[in-house]
C-alpha cells in the first residue's frame, strides 16, 4: 500500500511539473481542488518554457513523451478514448511520437549475449548501431550465419528495467483510478480501473517478446494464402523474453506514397487492401495488428504489405466477430433495427433501452455517410456520435473492443493518406459477405450441431450425479431444510461486506496521500 502512494506521488509530481496538466486547462478547466493539488506538487519545479508557438495539443504531447515510456503508452491509449478526455484532445494524443534516445549497442550486446547463450550468440557475425528506438525496445540489423548460409535479420531488444519501470508507474495510476471511481461515482461507468489493468496487461506482453514472436507467426500463419501481404518470418533461437530476431525487411515505408507511385505502385489498390486485410484479420481469424500505423506499414516493390512491430494484438472471440460482422453489415445494408438487435443480443445495450429509439439513433450515425468517399468522412466525428449514443443509452464500456476501435480509426488514416477517394464501406461489403455466408451456411449449421452434440455426450456419464443432487435439492426444499431466502440473505451480506471493506480501504489510501502530501512538504 505504502508502495503504490509513494508511487501515485511521484507520479503526480511528473504530472505538475511536465506542464501536462496546464496544457489540458486549455482545453477544460479542472476543478479548483485539483488546480490546488498539482499546484503544491508543482513547487520547486522548474517548468520548461521552450516550444511556447505549439499548439496545446503539441505540448500536451511534448509533456507525455517528456514524462517517459508509461506516459507515452498511455496517450497512446487514450487517443482511442475521447469518451473519456474528449474528442479534441484524443485528435491531438494521436500525433503522439512514441521515440526515445537509443541506448548505447555495446549494452545491447550484452543483452543479446546474455538472453540467448554464447553458442547462439557466436553466430551473430555482425550487429549495427541502433536503427529505431522506441519507448520500449530498439531495433538493430545483424548477419546471422544459419547452416545454409548468412541471413540478414532485424533484432529486437528491450530497455533494462523496463519491466519494473513500467509495472510500477502502471499500479500507481490504477490505485488512482480507484480513488477517482470512488470519489466521482459517475465514472464507474467508463471502466478507469479495467481500462488501465487492460493497458496494464497490453505493455506486459509487449515487454515480453516471445509473446510478440508468437503473435507474429501466428498471424504469418493466418494469413499465408492471402494476396497482398508478408508477414516476416521469426528466428526462435535468436528470441527469448527480452530479444527477438526475424526478417529484415525489404520495403518502403507506406507513408512515402512518391516513391511508391515512382514503383508504379497502386496506391488505389494498395488502399483497398490494407483495409480488406484488415477485416479479414478481425471478422475471419478474430486476431488482428492492433498497432497498424504508418510507422509500422512497409511496402515492397511488388506493392505487398509488409507489417512489424507485432507487440500490440488485438483478439476477438466468435461471438464478438460474429456480432462485429453483424453490425458492420447492418450499416452496410443500412438495416438499423438489425444493427440494433445485434447490440441488444451482444449485451451492449442495457435490455430495458427502446429498441426503436436506439436503431433511430443509430440511423443519425449511418446515413450521412453513404454515398461520400472516404475523405468527407470524419472518423473523429463518427466516433465521437458513437460515445454519445453510449452515454446517452448507458451503453459499458467494452474493453474487448477498445483495440478493434482503436486500429479502425488508424487504419482509415492510413487509407486516407494513400487514396482519399476509396469507399471503405463499398471496399468492406465483399469481406463482410464472405463472412456472413461462412457463419450462416450449412457447413456452418453442420459444425454448430456437431460441436453441441459433442459437448453432450461429454456430459452423459455426469448425468445420474446431476440427477441424484438436484432430486437430494427438492427434497431438501420441500422438508423446510434449505431455505433460498436465507442464502440470498448470507450471499448479499457477503457482497456488503465486500464493498464496505473496499471503501474503508479507499478511506485509507486517501488520507495516506494526505499524509505524503505534508511528508513531502
Amino acid at each position: 500500500m505504502f508502495k503504490k502512494i509513494y508511487n501515485l506521488l511521484k507520479i503526480l509530481r511528473k504530472l505538475s511539473v511536465s506542464g501536462a496538466v496546464q496544457t489540458l486547462e486549455d482545453f477544460k478547466p479542472l476543478p479548483k481542488s485539483l488546480r490546488f493539488i498539482f499546484f503544491i506538487f508543482s513547487l520547486g519545479g522548474s517548468k520548461k518554457l521552450e516550444n511556447l508557438q505549439k499548439t496545446s495539443g503539441e505540448k500536451l504531447c511534448q509533456s507525455l513523451e517528456d514524462m517517459g515510456t508509461t506516459f507515452i503508452k498511455l496517450g497512446q491509449f487514450l487517443a482511442t478514448r475521447p469518451d473519456i478526455i474528449g474528442e479534441e484532445i484524443a485528435k491531438n494524443l494521436e500525433k503522439l511520437q512514441d521515440k526515445l534516445p537509443a541506448f548505447n549497442t555495446r549494452e545491447a550486446k550484452i543483452i543479446l549475449e546474455k538472453e540467448i547463450g554464447p553458442k547462439s550468440y557466436k553466430d551473430i557475425l555482425f550487429l549495427s548501431n541502433p536503427v529505431a528506438a522506441a519507448s520500449i525496445a530498439q531495433v538493430h540489423f545483424a548477419k546471422i550465419k544459419f547452416k545454409e548460409g548468412e541471413k540478414e535479420v532485424a533484432i529486437k531488444i528491450l530497455r533494462p528495467n523496463i519491466h519494473k519501470l513500467v509495472n510500477d508507474e502502471l499500479d500507481a495510476l490504477m490505485f488512482l483510478a480507484y480513488i477517482v471511481e470512488s470519489i466521482f461515482t459517475k465514472t464507474k461507468r467508463l471502466k478507469l480501473v479495467e481500462v488501465i489493468n487492460l493497458l496494464k496487461e497490453i505493455t506486459n506482453v509487449e515487454m515480453d517478446l516471445r509473446f510478440e514472436a508468437a503473435a507474429a507467426s501466428e498471424l504469418r500463419e493466418n494469413t499465408i494464402n492471402d494476396k497482398g501481404i508478408k508477414i516476416p518470418k521469426i528466428y526462435w533461437n535468436y528470441t527469448s523474453k527480452e530479444v527477438m530476431a526475424l526478417d529484415k525487411i525489404d520495403g518502403i515505408p507506406i507513408r512515402e506514397t512518391k516513391k511508391l507511385q515512382e514503383l508504379n505502385v497502386d496506391l488505389k489498390k494498395l488502399s483497398e487492401n490494407l483495409i480488406q486485410t484488415f477485416l479479414k484479420q478481425s471478422v475471419r481469424d478474430g486476431f488482428f495488428h492492433a498497432d497498424m500505423h504508418q510507422g509500422n506499414l512497409f511496402v515492397d516493390k511488388e506493392g505487398n504489405l509488409i507489417p512489424v512491430d507485432f507487440g500490440i494484438m488485438g483478439r476477438l472471440d466468435n461471438n464478438n466477430r460474429k456480432y462485429l460482422a453483424e453490425i458492420l453489415y447492418g450499416f452496410i445494408k443500412r438495416d438499423y433495427v438489425k444493427v440494433a438487435e445485434m447490440h441488444f443480443l451482444a449485451g451492449l445495450v442495457p435490455a430495458n433501452t427502446s429498441k426503436s429509439d436506439f436503431a433511430q439513433a443509430l440511423r443519425s450515425i449511418g446515413e450521412p455517410i453513404f454515398g461520400q468517399s472516404i475523405k468527407d468522412i470524419s472518423g473523429g466525428n463518427l466516433l465521437g456520435q458513437l460515445f454519445e449514443i453510449t452515454e446517452k443509452y448507458n451503453m459499458q464500456t467494452q474493453t474487448q473492443l477498445l483495440l478493434l476501435q482503436k486500429t479502425m480509426v488508424v487504419v482509415e488514416g492510413v487509407a486516407r493518406n494513400l487514396d482519399p477517394e476509396t469507399n471503405i464501406w463499398e471496399v468492406s461489403r465483399p469481406v463482410l459477405e464472405d463472412w456472413m455466408k461462412k457463419i450462416k451456411g450449412p457447413e456452418s449449421a453442420i459444425n454448430r450441431t456437431f460441436e453441441l452434440s459433442k459437448d453432450l455426450l461429454e456430459r452423459i456419464p455426469d448425468l445420474p450425479n446431476i440427477m441424484d443432487n438436484a432430486n437430494t435439492a427438492l427434497q431438501m426444499i420441500a422438508e423446510g431444510k434449505l431455505n433460498l431466502n436465507s442464502i440470498n440473505k448470507r450471499n448479499f451480506e457477503i457482497e456488503e461486506l465486500k464493498l464496505k471493506n473496499l471503501r474503508n480501504n479507499m478511506i485509507i489510501a486517501f488520507l495516506g496521500i494526505v499524509i505524503g502530501l505534508f511528508i513531502v512538504f
